[in-house]
């Protein structure tokens, strides 16, 4: 028996880290065989096209990174503010680490994406709203209990994860247009703010210059 191809594997590994590093219009399927060291006709032999590509890459990328990591992040064994600090610690990181990844600030890829081609590309656009919906689904259970606990003042959990979901999104963006990850440094201060958090005891995130090298 022949070796399994995983050439569709790297076709989506190598389409999201362009398109991350890149944009999506910037990108074509070229680069992407080139990254993925996969001859042209296999691309369509797997994809019909970049956007059918990006959309099977997303949702890998929920399935295989995000929905594991929230699942840890989040778990209902932990305190729901630590689930909340752990979030925003792992935005921070997660930043850092593509800056030193790619050598400059590359924001998020599925928020990059969305922002591009939303409204131009049906799928990519439903793929997207798709992943952001399950993530926001996290910040608002751990909302609600905090709310339940008393450690946030009382607000509607949907709409207090849409806004923290916005202040994300806002510094994230910031930190890319600026290239420059100190709009980040306050992501914490600020989403505690948002949320009127009460307890006065929650441990800070480390100092940004500390996440700048992950151990």
């Amino acid at each position: 028996m022949g070796r399994t191809s995983d050439a569709d594997e790297r076709l989506k590994a190598a389409a999201l880290d362009l398109i991350w590093e890149d944009s999506y219009g910037a990108v074509t399927i070229d680069q992407i065989c080139q990254r993925a060291q996969v001859k042209k006709g296999s691309f369509y032999y797997f994809f019909t096209s970049k956007s059918e590509l990006t959309v099977a890459a997303l949702e890998q990328l929920w399935t295989e990174k995000w929905k594991p990591r929230f699942d840890s992040i989040f778990s209902p064994s932990a305190e729901p503010l630590a689930r909340l600090a752990g979030h925003l610690d792992f935005v921070q990181k997660a930043n850092l680490e593509g800056r030193t990844r790619f050598g400059k600030m590359v924001g998020c890829p599925v928020c990059s994406v969305g922002s591009e081609v939303c409204t131009q590309e049906p799928e990519v656009g439903d793929a997207v709203r798709w992943l952001l919906s399950r993530k926001r689904r996290y910040l608002e259970s751990a909302i609600r209990d905090a709310v339940a606990q008393g450690s946030i003042e009382p607000c509607d959990p949907a709409q207090a994860a849409q806004a923290l979901e916005a202040l994300i999104d806002g510094l994230v963006s910031q930190a890319r247009i600026m290239n420059d990850p100190e709009p980040l440094s306050r992501l914490q201060a600020m989403a505690f703010d948002l949320l009127r958090v009460k307890s006065a005891g929650m441990p800070r995130l480390d100092r940004l210059d500390r996440l700048a090298t992950p151990a």
